[in-house]
């Protein structure tokens, strides 16, 4: 085998040594936008070797996150996800059993329910005591006022890109702060509208769930039996379970149906059913969960996140991909604009 640039060589030594035999094959495999993952064969066996990103670039510990929910399904006996082979901190790779399958490209009511299964699996394991309780999900979302300070902060991250941007500045400047402002508003009344829900006060840690965060369909597999495989969990940890079923519900990588996205909900709530105000704040806060994906769509702006892309292989050129996340985010806040605007009429 010849290795025909740096990373693959450097996955090559990596999966040799994590193995501790010769490889007889290794390839990056597409799809990933952050980690590279490689198919690895070695004595007739595929691995899945992942590489993370430097943590110059990302300062957040994603290998040892990913590693220590992946520990912790395997001891709770929870199928369907890869198992941890062998890891390589200092260079940061991952050796993973391979998960055979395809992705998903249309979403049944059978993987809804295969998706809240899961889900119900994951939220069975906050009573065991083996997750530390102050090891929040990436990005967690307590309250509505962190959800709007995340929303802040991406929002002035982008606006400090260079006067160049002017399409990316005429969009935040004009259509998304109009609808921001309309949507943020609206916090003052959330404890007199959802029953108590305050705004302010951090969710207490018996509401909370154990989630992967970045769990969705863009991060499962269609196996032969046409049964779904799990993957991805570098973002796991404590949240408000409400923030991954909104994301789910939201996500543009793979978009629900509205009648699934209403299925979706309703297994939802029935998972976190124990939370008395689980569906207050569904509600709630769902219009502001669609803010912050129109300015997630918007991360090829930034350079640091650029960087990421191309360390996971991105293939197309940065100014291309700009323009293609920019007139997706328009798109998607067209969207959100539109289910807040229904809603307020549907009163």
């Amino acid at each position: 085998m010849i290795a025909t640039d740096t990373g693959l060589d450097q996955a090559s030594a990596a999966a040799s040594a994590l193995l501790d035999t010769p490889i007889e094959a290794i390839a990056p495999v597409s799809g990933g936008r952050n980690s590279r993952v490689y198919r690895v064969t070695a004595a007739g066996r595929a691995y899945a070797l992942k590489q993370y990103p430097s943590r110059n670039d990302d300062p957040r510990d994603r290998l040892g996150t990913e590693m220590a929910a992946l520990g912790l399904m395997e001891r709770q006996r929870i199928e369907r996800v890869p198992r941890v082979l062998a890891v390589d901190c200092e260079r940061g790779f991952a050796l993973l059993s391979w998960l055979d399958g395809m992705p998903v490209t249309a979403v049944s009511e059978g993987d809804i329910a295969a998706a809240a299964a899961f889900l119900a699996a994951l939220h069975g394991l906050r009573k065991a005591g083996e997750f530390p309780f102050d090891r929040l999900a990436s990005e967690a979302c307590l309250s509505a006022t962190e959800i709007v300070r995340q929303i802040d902060a991406r929002l002035a991250r982008l606006q400090a890109m260079p006067a160049a941007e002017a399409d990316l500045r005429r969009f935040l400047d004009h259509p998304f702060a109009a609808v921001r402002r309309k949507i943020v508003n609206q916090i003052k009344w959330l404890p007199e509208t959802y029953g108590g829900t305050d705004p302010i006060a951090e969710l207490p840690p018996e509401r909370r769930s154990l989630v992967p965060s970045d769990f969705g369909f863009h991060n499962s597999l269609r196996t032969s039996d046409g049964s779904l495989a799990f993957f991805d969990f570098e973002y796991f940890g404590w949240d408000d379970p409400v923030k991954l079923t909104a994301d789910v519900m939201l996500h543009p990588g793979t978009a629900l149906a509205p009648d699934l996205g209403r299925r979706f909900r309703a297994a939802a709530e029935q998972v976190y059913g124990n939370d008395p105000w689980f569906r207050q704040r569904l509600a709630a806060y769902y219009p502001l969960f669609g803010l912050r994906w129109v300015l997630i769509l918007l991360n090829d702006f930034v350079p640091s996140h650029w960087r990421r892309r191309q360390h996971a292989g991105a293939a197309e050129s940065w100014e291309a991909a700009k323009r293609r996340q920019l007139w997706k985010a328009q798109e998607f806040l067209a969207r959100v604009q539109d289910e807040h605007d229904g809603r307020i009429d549907g009163k």
